[in-house]
């Protein structure tokens, strides 16, 4: 079999660092690791090839080769994979889907032959096994959750790893915790799974061998999930690793609870990891019980970021805004958090309810849905009818944006953060493309930008204030420049 692993566009999002990604001339922030783990699973003697429309076009000669297709995608990717099963189609061939979107959205992609659900560790060998005996079903899913100590190391070599940003790799599934609008615990479950230290070594070590010395995400929807692993395995295991390397630094996803365990922080730095994000949604204590976020609950939630950030480090941060709780309040509340916490990277976005979490559930039964979720966490969107007035709603949501977003404010916070902020212990080698980088920020955002007033006082602020972090300020005043992009497309 000739087969193609396509991973659908995303459009212009928070997330997508599209506009940032452009000064460091890379397409695409990250690899799609479940298409690259699933061709590792895949039949040996079958011949693949990744077709990642972030990076590459999806080529008649491409379809002409192929005999089937496998596409995964997130919800976000919708419309770019309906566009895209429809051309393979149209070229005759068989598509198979799989990953969050199809899912949650299965029932809506009629042109799709064969859907392999949940998790691929234990609906891709029943199907590939009826493939071979020519009985394949068109639902294969599961309740149930695998042994990832048994899950292949991605097939790195498909991808072309010089048009991404970052890498990524994943220790574990599942989440502790049951927030009400979260469809982690849906997918994955709450009793989180783990590879084994020996397991996340060879990856890395698959990916070193291959050149790469860029960051590595661990894509965790919460690393610390097991913590005591973490302490005596993991994080040893990785400090190690390091030892003999050049330039991979780690940043992964975490529950604000890591502020409480220093040691852990102390023992994450030390193996590389330099940036996390964190759930933090609303600095409302009725919002985060209603919402079931208890462990965000009765804390000082701004010292909690600084104290993370004091151990080096950098907190990204997650908002949400339209709980039923919410007053008007809430916006200048969720200002003055963001401002005050010095969390640069901010996602704020209306509260959404994904198909599969007790929320769905909740307002389906009192008849609050407006059908299906965008996806897209700063679009300025909701597929709920929230309790506040939908136009108050949306008008303090924009100014949020327009707030955190401003050059006065965005540029404020950089340097609220970089006051606090440990400077990291690895750092990414300085490169072609990272050195012309910082000469196109001058041009483009220090000479004809409306910033450059801001830009140039926090440059030689940093010069002299901390000259260490030197490289990080030019990396957070660049990805500014998207999100305020991404504010003019969706929000302004």
């Amino acid at each position: 079999m000739n087969v193609l692993l396509i991973y659908p566009e995303f459009p212009d999002t928070f997330w997508s660092f599209k506009h940032a990604l452009k000064f460091i001339h890379k397409k695409a922030t990250l690899p799609p690791l479940g298409l690259l783990t699933l061709g590792a699973m895949l039949p040996a003697e079958w011949s693949k090839r990744l077709v990642d429309l972030n990076v590459t076009e999806l080529t008649e000669q491409g379809l002409t080769w192929a005999d089937c297709v496998f596409i995964s995608a997130m919800v976000v990717q919708r419309e770019s994979a309906r566009q895209t099963i429809a051309r393979c189609k149209e070229a005759g061939l068989k598509v198979i889907a799989g990953g969050p979107l199809f899912t949650s959205e299965h029932e809506e992609f009629e042109a799709v032959d064969h859907f392999v659900l949940n998790e691929a560790e234990l609906t891709l060998p029943p199907f590939l096994a009826d493939l071979e005996m020519g009985c394949a079903r068109r639902v294969y899913e599961t309740s149930e959750f695998c042994d990832i100590r048994q899950t292949a190391a991605p097939m790195w070599e498909l991808a072309d790893l010089k048009r991404y940003a970052s890498m990524s790799i994943q220790f574990s599934r599942g989440c502790p915790f049951d927030c009400e609008f979260c469809n982690v615990t849906a997918l994955f479950g709450h009793r989180p799974r783990i590879k084994s230290a020996e397991q996340i070594v060879a990856e890395l070590d698959g990916l070193y061998n291959l050149g790469w010395r860029g960051q590595v995400f661990f894509v965790d929807d919460n690393f610390i999930g097991n913590k005591r692993y973490l302490k005596t395995q993991l994080l040893p295991a990785l400090i190690e690793w390091q030892k003999d390397k050049r330039g991979t630094p780690f940043y992964t996803e975490a529950s604000v609870n890591l502020a409480d365990d220093n040691p852990l922080m102390e023992m994450m730095v030390e193996a590389g990891f330099d940036a996390v994000f964190i759930g933090i949604e609303t600095p409302d204590e009725q919002s985060l019980a209603e919402c079931n976020k208890m462990h965000n609950k009765n804390r000082d939630l701004i010292e909690d970021v600084k104290r993370i950030q004091r151990t080096g480090l950098q907190v990204q941060g997650g908002f949400i805004v339209g709980f039923d709780s919410d007053t008007h309040s809430i916006f200048r509340r969720q200002i003055d958090f963001i401002q005050k916490s010095g969390i640069v990277t901010a996602m704020v976005g209306l509260l959404q309810a994904p198909a599969g979490t007790r929320l769905y559930e909740r307002l389906k039964q009192e008849g609050r849905l407006l059908g299906d979720m965008s996806g897209d966490n700063v679009d300025g969107t909701t597929n709920i009818i929230p309790n506040m007035d939908l136009s108050v709603l949306n008008e303090g949501y924009k100014n949020i944006m327009s707030h955190i977003y401003s050059h006065k404010h965005y540029y404020e916070r950089i340097k609220t953060f970089l006051r606090e902020y440990k400077a990291p212990r690895i750092e990414i080698p300085l490169d072609f493309q990272r050195l012309l980088a910082f000469f196109r920020s001058n041009v483009r955002l220090g000479i004809f930008g409306k910033e450059r007033f801001h830009y140039w006082r926090l440059l030689f602020w940093t010069l002299f204030r901390r000259p260490e972090l030197f490289s990080l300020a030019i990396t957070l005043a660049i990805q500014g420049h998207h999100f305020r992009k991404i504010c003019e497309l969706h929000i302004f």
